[in-house]
This record gives structure tokens, sequence and C-alpha cells, in this order.
């Protein structure tokens, strides 16, 4: 079993930048490949960047790309998500999930974990 917890959002003008944090409990969270979902109001949740259990590979969606990093310290069972220069239509509810090797990486069913989510808010 693991257990996530999201921290990080806010609100930010346009341009600006968070870094999303997400902690996760248990021993095993070196094995497992983490991800960020958001999901905007009104549409579904929708991958935005992944990472591999050894951290030496990353995913990005295409509209995040250049701007976002996923990144984590397996010492501190953490996953980063930095994000740059934001823009309005990256509001949303940002999800950590963890997922076991395989299955993919950007797709919702390729994770078995979730945290509860932290929004994201950014004004134009």
């Amino acid at each position: 079993q693991v257990q996530l917890v999201e921290s990080g959002g806010g609100l930010v003008q346009a341009g600006g930048s968070l870094r999303l944090s997400c902690a996760a409990s248990g021993r095993t969270f070196s094995t497992f490949k983490m991800g960020w979902f958001r999901q905007a109001p009104g549409k579904e949740r929708e991958f935005a960047a992944a990472i591999s259990w050894s951290g030496s590979n990353a995913y990005y969606a295409d509209s995040v790309k250049g701007r976002f990093t996923i990144s984590r310290d397996n010492a501190k069972n953490t996953v980063y998500l930095q994000m740059n220069r934001l823009k309005p239509e990256d509001t949303a509810v940002y999800y950590c999930a963890a997922g076991p090797r395989g299955l993919g990486y950007n797709v919702v069913r390729a994770y078995d974990y979730w945290g509860q989510g932290t929004q994201v808010t950014v004004s134009s």
C-alpha cells in the first residue's frame, strides 16, 4: 500500500512558477513509476508528466514539454514537479500517482495509487 500527499499548489500569475511535491509512504516507493496528472473543471483527467522508478527516464505531455520538469528523490520518498512559464490553461487540480513498472506511463489505468490533489490556479 502506498499513500500519496501532494503539496505546493496555489495561485500564481501567468509566466510564474510553482513547485509541486508529492510525499509517499511505504518502503516500496523506489520500485514505482510516478506520474503527475491534472484535471480542469468539466474535463477528464489528463497526463502531464511521469518518471521511471530509477529517475533515469522522464516523459511529458506535449502541452507541458519544455516548461515542466519532473524529478524524484528516492531517499526522501518524494517526487516533484517544477512548473515554469505557467499559463492560464495550466489551471487544474494536480494529482500525483504511483504505479508498477510497465503498463505505460501516460494513462490513468497505469497507476494504482493516487493522492488527493492540489489546486493550481494561473491568473492571466
